[in-house]
């Protein structure tokens, strides 16, 4: 059914230039819209990292960090201001001791009562004489500011210390002196606010309401009642302007036999007085704690959180570093916490970069070394190409390209072990090698394949006593000593010898194993580059064969377990060069 479309015939009869022409716009268009994706991208990233940077860098004005250890160090400052308002258990032990006072003083006044004001003899019966008893009730009384009412022992109100005769019922006023205004003095703001605050927390309301009656009796007082049946007792009451209204009574008797009760009252002015100084004082304490706690606390808190933010935008200062290589700030010398975490961002910044200019060195040295088999296998297929070459010809470029080939095959193996073996060696675990072990199989090995094929002699010599344990891993530590054997190998002329020898320093130290071989040595300029990655110089025969990273990757492994790779020649007493040296120390496991 397609081929008689006409649009299918006229597609099907267009030429692949026509084609190619009309793709063109189509892939340009593509083209573009992926190049505007890719700008969005990075304008999205761009912005969220300015962003961060902008929040980062921007102090904050109420840090949460500072506001925790303000609020933990202003809780107990606040618990000690509140303890300092709510002093119940104060003013329960002043009122206590009011009372108790209150009656040692009835009980002295009560006592002159019945010395004095008293009918009757001990044989007769006594009676308490009225006028005689209000006389000296006034007069005992009137200098300790207290108020005393005497009852009968009928329980009938006898006299009053405020009040001069019983006709008139005048009562005492103390008068202000004539140079003094009439009106009493106002009381104070603060001491207006103490009192309010000392009512509100005293729990007042659990007392009764006291209430002043004209003619008041036993029934109106039960501690007179009690004082009338002999025992000594108190009451606290409530006025009505909020003070309280402390009471004592006691009885009044002349040979054990009970006359009459004494009341002695007064208010708690002075205990509000005493409890308002006391919250002045803790109050002052607390204040005075509360602006020093304060001060402490954003001190604290600024040397722990500006710290904290330098490093963290340090960190994203390095975090997003693409040239440059920004410095985190040295607080090493704090020699606290913040300090130790600022050695390890260091040390961690240290170890990134180095990493990092790693990577980029190996990547450069990987692209360099992979150009070489590239442009020789790109020479020889342009020249093998060419129809006129002649076959011999045509089979010995066919043989370059088969040897670059391997050479790459072999080169890219190589790159991959060393790229994977820094992590492999990181999660590798330490554990006792048993050195003996491993050089007497591989030096067994090494004698049968090199005499083979390379006529060369590998011996094993053990100048250390056992035990031979050494720290690291078995398989790491053999491929280090088949990297060197190979490369003595490689050097060594036929019918020579390589000698192995496992040693070991004084004092417990570590292992020493030395290869020796009887090739031409290695330069002196040479004896530390050969370590570097992509080195290789070897003998033609050998050319194509080595990548040049097997000691790099040696002295890594060594490096790794706490070791190290050393290269040197062998001299004669003449200074002629006897062969190469390499000296491998293992720690040892003890």
């Amino acid at each position: 059914m397609v081929a008689h479309d006409p649009s299918a015939r006229a597609h099907a009869g267009t030429s692949p230039t026509e084609a190619g022409g009309k793709r063109q716009p189509l892939i340009a268009a593509l083209r573009r819209f992926l190049l505007i994706l890719r700008q969005k991208r990075r304008a999205v990233a761009r912005r969220e990292t300015s962003t961060l940077l902008r929040r980062r860098r921007q102090s904050r004005r109420h840090s949460p960090l500072t506001r925790r250890i303000l609020l933990l160090n202003i809780v107990p400052v606040a618990l000690l201001a509140l303890g300092a308002v709510y002093l119940s258990d104060y003013e329960d032990e002043l009122i206590d001791a009011e009372l108790a006072s209150l009656l040692v003083q009835g009980e002295m006044v009560a006592a002159g009562i019945a010395e004095v004001a008293v009918i009757g003899g001990e044989t007769t019966t006594n009676r308490l004489d009225a006028e005689a008893a209000r006389q000296l009730l006034t007069r005992l009384v009137k200098p300790t500011g207290v108020r005393a009412r005497l009852f009968s022992e009928t329980g009938e109100l006898l006299g009053d210390s405020a009040v001069l005769s019983e006709t008139g019922r005048i009562h005492v006023t103390p008068l202000p002196a004539p140079e003094e205004p009439a009106e009493p003095p106002q009381q104070h703001w603060t001491d207006q606010i103490g009192d309010w605050l000392g009512r509100q927390f005293s729990h007042s309301d659990r007392f009764p309401e006291y209430i002043e009656r004209p003619n008041p009796t036993q029934r109106d007082f039960p501690e007179v009642a009690s004082a009338l049946r002999g025992f000594n007792a108190s009451a606290v009451r409530t006025m009505s302007e909020g003070h309280l209204l402390l009471s004592a009574a006691v009885p009044v008797q002349r040979y054990k036999q009970v006359l009459g009760a004494l009341m002695l009252t007064r208010d708690n002015r002075a205990i509000a007085a005493s409890l308002r100084e006391v919250r002045y004082d803790m109050l002052t304490i607390a204040v005075a704690a509360l602006g020093i706690t304060v001060l402490l606390s954003l001190y604290l808190a600024g040397t722990i959180t500006h710290p904290i933010v330098r490093l963290a935008r340090a960190a994203d200062e390095v975090r997003l570093a693409r040239e440059s290589r920004p410095e985190i700030p040295d607080l090493g010398k704090r020699g606290d916490e913040i300090g130790d975490l600022n050695d390890a961002l260091r040390s961690m910044t240290d170890a990134l970069w180095q990493r990092i200019n790693t990577i980029e060195s190996f990547a450069a040295d990987v692209a360099h070394e992979l150009k070489n088999p590239l442009t020789s296998l790109r020479s020889a297929i342009e020249v093998a190409a060419r129809p006129n070459l002649e076959a011999e010809q045509r089979a010995k470029l066919m043989a370059i390209v088969v040897q670059d080939i391997e050479r790459l095959n072999r080169l890219i193996s190589d790159i991959s072990d060393a790229s994977r073996l820094d992590a492999e060696l990181m999660r590798g675990e330490f554990k006792t090698v048993d050195l003996k072990t491993l050089l007497s199989d591989m030096v067994q090995h090494y004698a049968a394949v090199a005499a083979q094929k390379a006529g060369v002699e590998v011996e094993l010599r053990l100048s250390a006593n056992p035990p031979y344990e050494g720290l690291g891993h078995d398989g790491r530590y053999g491929q280090v000593f088949r990297n060197i054997i190979d490369n003595a190998l490689s050097f060594s002329p036929k019918g020579s010898r390589i000698l192995v020898e496992l040693s070991r320093e004084p004092r417990n130290g570590p292992f020493v194993v030395t290869i020796d071989d009887e090739g031409q040595g290695i330069p002196e300029d040479n004896l530390e580059s050969i370590f570097q990655r992509f080195y290789s110089e070897r003998p033609s025969e050998h050319f194509g064969q080595h990548s040049g990273l097997g000691l790099s990757i040696c002295r890594q492994i060594m490096e790794t377990y706490g070791g190290s790779i050393t290269a040197s020649n062998r001299k004669a007493a003449d200074g002629r060069v006897l062969g190469a040296r390499f000296t491998v120390r293992v720690p040892a496991a003890t």
